[in-house]
């Protein structure tokens, strides 16, 4: 699924889509891509001459792709994050890099999502936890 078909389902616009691409396999697994742009609005300030992805934008990154695995249920509704638990910071993320994520659905109880991600450069991986969210 591209950027644009992206939109069908979630409600972010630029610049807080953070998906690329997407890939849902036959488990049920999300594959998606990310490129950090050089000029991304998160990594001017944090910090001059040495810009890196901040980790609460990293968290979002992996919560978008979450939110994917339950594409068919998206549209009308909006995705709030209800917990973000078990999250490590392994690796820096720089603008330039290629961010992959592998998200996978854990369970569900009525409206409440809950979700196990990875976010890697390359085969880094730079931050992986757990995160909820609601359809509201």
């Amino acid at each position: 699924m591209t950027r644009e078909e992206l939109k069908e389902y979630l409600p972010h616009r630029e610049p807080m889509l953070l998906v690329d691409e997407i890939e849902i396999d036959e488990n049920g697994i999300c594959h998606s891509r990310y490129r950090v742009k050089e000029d991304e609005y998160f990594c001017r300030g944090h910090f001059p001459g040495n810009p890196i992805v901040p980790g609460v934008i990293q968290c979002e990154i992996m919560a978008q792709s979450c939110a994917l695995l339950v594409k068919d249920e998206l549209q009308g509704k909006t995705t709030l994050y209800t917990g973000i638990d078990k999250v490590r910071f392994k690796n820096m993320v720089r603008p330039g890099d290629l961010v992959e994520v592998t998200a996978s659905l854990k369970g569900r109880r009525g409206q409440i999502f809950y979700c196990e991600a990875v976010l890697k450069v390359g085969d880094m991986v730079c931050c992986k936890g757990e995160l909820s969210f609601a359809l509201v």
